[in-house]
């Protein structure tokens, strides 16, 4: 179930309304999810149209952007492999967590033991790179969350995001064919045959929550606990399940 229909009709074409190509840009063009202005890597964003083609762009621009130095605190027991990596000022690698380059730690985040970053990863600043998490060609925009047990592949969290402890973004279809996106009666071919989830600024999830390959979350969006979801969530909206309880007494 989607609550907050206001979100919904804003998000929705309005009545009489024609899709066109033009809005559809717009409305999956980076800047409709993300606040880019404090972005270490905003030009990552340059010049393309809807906000997952800077997936396929991470590990090209890394290897223009990337400048490998560390400035933060690696404690003994955590791994950096690769002479392609940047630990950014303030930055807490803690023991047990795992860096394959290229990777861009922004200043200030936390890697947690037991990370697992495996390459192709920008990360900005003040994040959460949790505990038993594992990350793959994928972007955090600043003070993005994934603290505990999550899995991250292919995939965008948007500023102030927060995936709830065992959130996995399932990042590859069954079917080998490419990911697609549809959205009000249109299917858009993302080209893509690995895409996690993209989550606009200040989305969230629960605790075990799965979105499916290629799913989207518009800023502010909720998905709560043990949900399984898919497509396009407007900004705004909480999903959530409706539940009924038996209780017994016992003899």
């Amino acid at each position: 179930m989607v609550r907050n229909e206001r979100d919904v009709d804003a998000f929705s074409l309005g009545a009489g309304s024609r899709y066109n190509s033009a809005m559809e840009v717009r409305l999956f063009s980076p800047e409709e999810f993300f606040d880019l202005s404090d972005c270490p890597f905003s030009d990552l964003f340059g010049g393309i149209s809807y906000a997952w083609e800077a997936l396929s762009k991470i590990g090209e621009y890394l290897r223009s952007f990337l400048r490998p130095q560390v400035l933060g605190e690696v404690l003994s027991g955590a791994y950096l492999i690769g002479n392609d990596i940047y630990i950014g000022p303030g930055v807490v690698v803690e023991p047990g967590a795992y860096i394959v380059g290229p990777s861009y730690i922004g200043a200030g985040t936390q890697v947690r033991s037991g990370a697992y970053v495996r390459g192709n990863v920008l990360c900005g600043k003040h994040c959460v790179i949790g505990h038993t998490s594992e990350f793959k060609n994928s972007i955090l925009l600043n003070h993005a969350a994934a603290a505990h047990f999550n899995y991250v592949g292919d995939s965008i969290l948007g500023n102030h995001t927060n995936l709830g402890a065992g959130t996995k973004l399932a990042n590859l279809k069954n079917l080998d064919t490419p990911i697609v996106i549809r959205y009000q009666g249109q299917t858009i071919d993302t080209g893509l045959r690995k895409f996690g989830a993209i989550l606009g600024d200040g989305a969230k999830t629960g605790c075990n929550a799965v979105t499916n390959p290629g799913t989207i979350l518009g800023k502010n969006a909720t998905v709560y606990p043990c949900l399984s979801v898919r497509g396009v969530i407007p900004a705004g909206a909480i999903v959530k399940q409706k539940e009924s309880y038996l209780m017994e007494q016992l003899d």
